[in-house]
């Protein structure tokens, strides 16, 4: 018989294929509705998935993204000169604090950050700053000009490269979107075995069949919405914090494919960014107790603590005063614009906000007591046999705890909605409330300029106060909705578009009774 006629044994399994990638029109209300304007949704003839040469998904988001970048840049380019007059930073919403810093960093001088003068960031980002510092000094004393401008296009262009390669991570995150909670070769046993000692073959075989972690449908142009978010257009060279997004972005890829170094890696480098990436080691510690396998997180976690130790030790042994800086101003700040303590006070005029310290401790017993909240939603969330897709998402929980510590917190700066940004993309990915979401931000960073030209201006100019609270109460009511539908699709994984579980089915109506079985007609009167 030909090798070609052979016919594997019954018994043999054959793989299931992959699903093919969600399209965006067909799973979400509001991509159905806007494709009206370019053609309709995904029909039932088209060729699913589509044949593309040249314009893939990754092409398309970040062409999107580019474009977004470069709006972004001739947004701030009029203040990028310096030497602001009348208010122009404030009129024309053009303020980053990467051109005011550059004089008050002492960077026009030649300065080294931490070693000539103490830096207000951690030390990675007094790293990316002295080394382009360095280089825009440099290059205008040779050229005999301020180094000023050439210091804030050469941060624009990293920046943008860092926002392009935070964009193309979570595109291959949700490309491949698998599950992290599969369980793995030696899971616990289930409690519906007898005795509790153990499984059969066969509930053994599908726990360790490895399909189970490519379950989910590809999600590739979820990356649309980091790309295409409209608060890139404004937010996204105010600060470095593109920079550390960009550091905590493969920390949740390396963690998905299952390479806990690598991720911890990511996370060192992210944490020595910006400090909010550490608030991911809480909901990755509570989902491995969750799963009993609490090894590759601690690999993660003691890898992170090394790189951000190796980073931090130098700096901290030969310039300790500039090194605690970042830690002496977060302890000593006030209440910031635009924070939920700031709405409250003007609101209720309550005068005990104005002391730092009293903010402080009611600050971290709020955080606290949502982190618990928090760790018990993860822990007992849907405790079912692990075989179902039930259990809530690292980056959900890691989404809810950064909420937290924004809605509790006594600083929220216009920037730090790039933390937010793509932790909302993973968490639920959702047009709809999305763009109220970030409708809101945008009311907030036109809203926070006014309110600045209102308080340095002195011919009254911007906005009142009452305006400016209701869109910082506005913002923070957006992002505590969306902690709450965060919060329900974990309670009701059905509902979280990323896992594609099928909807639970119809009651069905009660055929009605045959004729003979009905109730006799009533009788005619006479």
């Amino acid at each position: 018989m030909p090798p070609s006629s052979i016919e594997p044994p019954p018994s043999a399994e054959q793989p299931n294929p992959a699903p093919p990638p969600a399209a965006p029109t067909l799973t979400d209300r509001f991509a159905r509705f806007a494709s009206g304007f370019i053609g309709g949704p995904f029909g039932d003839h088209a060729v699913d998935p589509p044949r593309r040469r040249y314009w893939t998904p990754l092409r398309v988001i970040l062409l999107t993204g580019l474009i977004a970048f470069a709006f972004n840049w001739l947004q701030k380019y009029p203040c990028s000169a310096g030497g602001w007059v009348d208010w122009q930073q404030y009129t024309g919403a053009c303020y980053t604090d990467i051109r005011a810093l550059w004089g008050a960093e002492k960077l026009s001088e030649g300065a080294v950050p931490y070693r000539d003068h103490p830096v207000e960031y951690p030390v990675l980002t007094g790293w990316f700053m002295g080394i382009l510092g360095q280089l825009a000094f440099r290059i205008g004393s040779v050229m005999g000009t301020d180094g000023g401008p050439i210091f804030w296009h050469l941060n624009a262009i990293v920046l943008f490269i860092c926002g392009a390669a935070a964009i193309s991570v979570l595109h291959r995150i949700r490309e491949d979107n698998r599950r992290t909670d599969a369980p793995g070769p030696n899971p616990p046993a289930s409690r519906h075995d007898a005795g509790g000692h153990g499984e059969d073959d066969a509930g053994r075989h599908r726990k360790t069949d490895p399909a189970l972690a490519h379950a989910r449908p590809s999600r590739p142009w979820d990356a649309m919405m980091l790309a295409a978010a409209p608060v890139v257009l404004v937010t996204a060279t105010v600060n470095w914090d593109l920079f550390a997004v960009a550091l905590a972005m493969p920390f949740f890829l390396y963690w998905q494919r299952g390479r806990p170094v690598m991720a911890g890696l990511f996370l060192g480098l992210a944490v020595a960014a910006k400090f909010y990436a550490l608030l991911f080691i809480g909901p990755l510690l509570i989902l491995a107790l969750r799963r009993r396998r609490l090894l590759p997180a601690l690999k993660t976690v003691a890898t992170a603590a090394v790189v951000w130790a190796a980073i931090n030790a130098p700096v901290a042994y030969l310039w300790p005063d500039s090194w605690m800086r970042f830690f002496e101003l977060n302890s000593e700040r006030p209440v910031d614009w635009g924070t939920g303590w700031y709405v409250v006070r003007g609101l209720t005029g309550w005068e005990a906000l104005w002391d730092s310290a009293f903010v402080n401790d009611l600050y971290l017993v709020l955080f606290a007591l949502s982190c618990l909240g928090i760790a018990a939603l993860g822990y007992f969330a849907q405790r079912r046999d692990p075989m179902d897709d039930v259990a809530p998402r690292l980056a959900q929980l890691c989404f809810l705890v950064l909420a937290a510590f924004l809605l509790f917190g006594k600083v929220w700066s216009q920037q730090y909605v790039l933390w937010l940004l793509p932790l909302v993309v993973l968490a639920r990915p959702k047009w709809g409330l999305f763009l109220i979401w970030q409708a809101a931000e945008l009311c907030y960073f036109i809203a926070f300029y006014g309110k600045m030209l209102q308080v340095s201006a002195e011919d009254g100019r911007g906005i009142p106060e009452g305006l400016f609270l209701a869109a910082a109460a506005s913002r923070w009511l957006a992002v505590a909705l969306l902690c709450a539908m965060v919060v329900q699709e974990i309670l009701i994984p059905r509902l979280d578009a990323v896992r594609s579980l099928p909807l639970r089915p119809m009651r069905a109506a009660r055929p009605p009774l045959p004729r003979a079985a009905s109730a006799p007609a009533p009788v005619e009167a006479p």
